[in-house]
């Protein structure tokens, strides 16, 4: 296995040992009242919310390059004058 594998694998059994450790319910004021909830619901969606968070501030972002053909339809490629090829050469 690789090593990506073995942490990952690592760090959900740290999060499930963690959440069955802390059952036991406790006070949690929401917005409009209060409630009592098990700490093992509060952690567990809190860590859900975190890892959903994490991987979208993450993810690579889409690059639209001026080089793609989808949005270069109408004009040729090769658009340069003269004078611009002559300053670059």
């Amino acid at each position: 296995m690789r090593a990506k594998t073995i942490f990952i694998i690592l760090i959900t059994a740290f999060i499930t040992v963690f959440l069955v450790m802390n059952t036991d319910p406790v006070e949690f004021n929401f917005i409009f009242g209060k409630g009592e909830v098990s700490k093992l619901v509060v952690i567990g969606v809190c860590t859900f919310v975190g890892f959903l968070l994490g991987y979208w501030a993450g993810r690579p972002r889409t690059v639209v390059s001026s080089y793609d053909d989808r949005f270069d339809d109408d004009q040729p490629k090769d658009s340069l004058s003269d004078e611009d090829r002559n300053y670059i050469s």
